[in-house]
C-alpha cells in the first residue's frame, strides 16, 4: 500500500514538472509573438541595413495609380544588387484602352542619383538610353519611374513611425511577420544613407501628404519580403479653361509593392557609357 503511494506521488510530480514545462514554453512563444512597440520599430528600421548586408536579391514591383476613376497597374521585374546600390528592372506599361500598338517593355537601371531607361519612346532612338537625375524629380523617383527602387522602398522604413506588430503569416512558403505604420518623409530623408539622400529630401517636398502609410513583412532573418506604400502626390494638369492660371489640382493615390526572393544571387549590372546616352529632347508622352 506504502509503494503504490509513493507511485502515485511520485506521477503527480512528474506531471506537475510537465505542465509547469509546458507553461512556461507557451508563455515563452506568447511573449516572442507579442513584441513590444520599441522592437517592432528597431526590426523596421534595420531593414534597409539587413539588405545591403545580404547583399542582392530578385525583384518584383508593382505599382497602381488611381486617379479620375481610372486605375492602373505597372509591373516590374528584375535584379538588385543593394551593396553596389544599383538594379535592373524590365517595366511592363498597362495596355492602351484606346486599342493602341501595346509598347515595349522599358529597361530601368537604378542607380544613386540617376534612373536610366531604355525603349522609352517619345523620339528616342530604340539603342539610346535616357538618363534622368532623380533629385530633380518631385517624386524623388519613387513614382516617376513606373516602380519604386527597391533599396529606396526599404531607405524609406528608416522613417517609420507608430509602428505596430500585426502577427506571423506565410508568403509564397516563407514564414513572414507583418508590420504596419506610418512613414514621415522628412524623417526617411533624414535617416537616409549619403546616396539615397538627395532624393528621398526631394520626395519630401513633393507628395500630397508627408505621412505614408506601409505594411511591410520580414522573413526570420529580418529580410523584406514584401513591402507596400500608399503615396498621394498632386498632379497639376493644364486645361483651355484654366490655361495660364496654373492648372488644375488634382490628388492622385498610388500604391507601389515590392516582393523580394532569391537573396544571394548573381546581379552583375553595367550602367551605360556616356555615349550611349540620349542627349536630344525627350518628347512628351
Amino acid at each position: 500500500m506504502v509503494q503504490h503511494e509513493r507511485a502515485a506521488r511520485a506521477v503527480a510530480a512528474a506531471a506537475t514538472v510537465g505542465l509547469m514545462g509546458l507553461a512556461t514554453g507557451c508563455s515563452a512563444a506568447a511573449e516572442a509573438d507579442n513584441e513590444s512597440p520599441a522592437q517592432s520599430a528597431a526590426a523596421v528600421h534595420d531593414a534597409a541595413d539587413r539588405l545591403v548586408r545580404e547583399g542582392s536579391s530578385k525583384a518584383r514591383t508593382s505599382m497602381e495609380m488611381a486617379s479620375g476613376g481610372t486605375r492602373v497597374t505597372i509591373r516590374g521585374e528584375g535584379v538588385y544588387d543593394y551593396r553596389a546600390r544599383v538594379g535592373r528592372l524590365k517595366v511592363v506599361l498597362p495596355q492602351d484602352p484606346s486599342g493602341a500598338e501595346e509598347h515595349r517593355p522599358i529597361t530601368e537601371l537604378l542607380a544613386p542619383g540617376a534612373l536610366y531607361m531604355k525603349n522609352r519612346g517619345a523620339g528616342v532612338p530604340a539603342d539610346k538610353w535616357v538618363r534622368v537625375d532623380t533629385a530633380t524629380m518631385s517624386d524623388g523617383n519613387l513614382v516617376t519611374g513606373g516602380a519604386t527602387d527597391p533599396l529606396a522602398a526599404a531607405e524609406l522604413l528608416r522613417g517609420a513611425r507608430k509602428v505596430t506588430y500585426v502577427g506571423e503569416s506565410e508568403l509564397a512558403g516563407t514564414e513572414v511577420r507583418h508590420y504596419r505604420g506610418t512613414i514621415d518623409m522628412a524623417a526617411a530623408a533624414r535617416a537616409a544613407s549619403p546616396a539615397s539622400r538627395p532624393s528621398l529630401a526631394a520626395a519630401a517636398k513633393g507628395f500630397a501628404k508627408d505621412q505614408v502609410p506601409f505594411d511591410v513583412y520580414l522573413d526570420d532573418e529580418g529580410r523584406i519580403r514584401k513591402v507596400r506604400h500608399r503615396f498621394s502626390f498632386v498632379n497639376t494638369k493644364v486645361t483651355a479653361s484654366v490655361k495660364g492660371k496654373g492648372g488644375k489640382r488634382e490628388v492622385v493615390d498610388v500604391a507601389s509593392t515590392t516582393l523580394l526572393d532569391g537573396f544571394g544571387i548573381s546581379a552583375n549590372i553595367e550602367l551605360p557609357d556616356t555615349k550611349d546616352i540620349f542627349a536630344g529632347k525627350i518628347a512628351e508622352n
